[in-house]
């Protein structure tokens, strides 16, 4: 179980052993919460003093009292508020006027508990900013973790994006300079290595416009039957220039369901990606195959290729943002690292998952698994 600290500023010896005594064995538990929550009571007679425990002990939850010797219950909430603590603060008191409310409210108190208070009253209350502070708390922490997220994104996107122009620019400074003489077959080589960065670019930000186009949340009215047959030929088209010349052969076998109900720019994006990736790690001459199958209650879509396959570690990272397989064998194989991450979340919209089973120098198998039975309910609930 966690612990929250609750600090009961009041000049009522009374009031401050009657809460320690109904929260000793009180516990709150929410379904969403991951454990339950017991208190331990600290006491304050006096505004000073409770500032001097909240500065020391930092407690979660502030019952206070407004009518105190010395400073009043606002001046320690205006205090709390101007030191940015992260407690949440409930007022105790029976001579709260309209006034002393509602600066209380602007102040940050969250409720009122008026005197006298039963037992169950301060537990209803409790329960209730108990299930504030967890709430705020993960508010919190999801925000610093998103803002941690974009950073790194942004961060790894404009190395990816800064390297490829240095490259490029270093090639054009030196053309300019005629730095290999003035016939332009001199620097053929220059050309084609500036060609395949922009290239690289290129897949960048289709990857990116993909990865917005994905807004993480399926859209209903989006939704419609999707020709899976369709959409495989078409993944093959876009990807046969350079199966062409990688000599790839492509299978394609469709078992049954052919159509899915769902948002054909998602399934595009899942086939593009995963056929791009069979061809671009395969050998020459190899052989891609894609199925399209149902079970009972499965549907499932696999891509398969006869290439340089994958160890278990690299398998490991392969739907991380912007990870890439480094070894000697895709040292000249360009690609963003956001293709498979972009897959992933895709699938996940749909309630399925995507599995990789793939052995070193004999091939990949990428299969996709989304659950029929939440498809169908879509389409009735249309």
């Amino acid at each position: 179980m966690a612990q929250l600290k609750v600090l009961v500023v009041d000049d009522e010896p009374g009031i401050r052993s009657g809460v320690a005594r109904i929260l000793r064995s009180f516990h709150v538990t929410y379904p969403f919460m991951d454990e339950n929550y017991t208190y331990e009571v600290l006491e304050a007679a006096t505004g000073e003093e409770g500032i001097e425990i909240i500065d020391r002990e930092k407690p979660d939850i502030l019952l206070l009292d407004n009518k105190l010797p010395g400073i009043q219950g606002v001046e320690v909430l205006e205090y709390v508020k101007k030191k940015n603590y992260d407690i949440v603060v409930a007022m105790i008191t029976s001579y709260a006027s309209l006034d002393v409310a509602l600066k209380a409210h602007d102040d940050g108190a969250i409720d009122f508990i008026p005197k006298p208070f039963t037992p169950q009253e301060l537990k209803a209350s409790i329960e209730q900013i108990t299930k504030q502070q967890y709430l705020r708390r993960i508010t919190h922490k999801l925000k610093v973790e998103g803002k941690k997220v974009r950073f790194q994104f942004l961060s790894v996107l404009s190395h990816e994006l800064k390297a490829p122009l240095n490259a490029v620019e270093g090639y054009l400074q030196m053309m300019q300079e005629r730095q290999m003489g003035d016939s332009i077959s001199e620097y053929s080589s220059a050309i084609d290595r500036s060609l395949q960065r922009i290239e690289g670019m290129r897949n960048l930000i289709m990857d990116l416009l993909d990865f917005t186009k994905v807004s993480f949340e399926r859209q209903v009215e989006k939704l419609q039957d999707v020709d899976m047959k369709e959409l495989a030929s078409l993944a093959v088209v876009t990807v046969s220039p350079y199966a062409i010349h990688k000599d790839i052969h492509f299978i394609k076998n469709i078992k049954a369901c052919e159509k899915i109900w769902a948002d054909p720019n998602d399934f595009e994006i899942i086939l593009n990606n995963l056929v791009s990736n069979a061809v671009k790690y395969n050998r020459t001459g190899g052989t891609v195959t894609i199925t399209v199958d149902c079970k009972d209650d499965e549907f499932i879509i696999s891509v398969e290729d006869t290439g340089i396959g994958m160890n278990p570690d690299e398998r490991a990272m392969l739907f991380e943002e912007f990870s890439r397989i480094k070894n000697d064998k895709t040292r000249n194989i360009g690609g963003s690292g956001l293709g498979l991450s972009i897959v992933k979340k895709v699938v996940e919209l749909y309630h399925g998952v995507i599995n990789v089973e793939s052995i070193p120098d004999k091939g990949s198998v990428f299969t996709v698994i989304i659950p029929r039975i939440q498809v169908t309910n879509i389409k009735t609930e249309l």
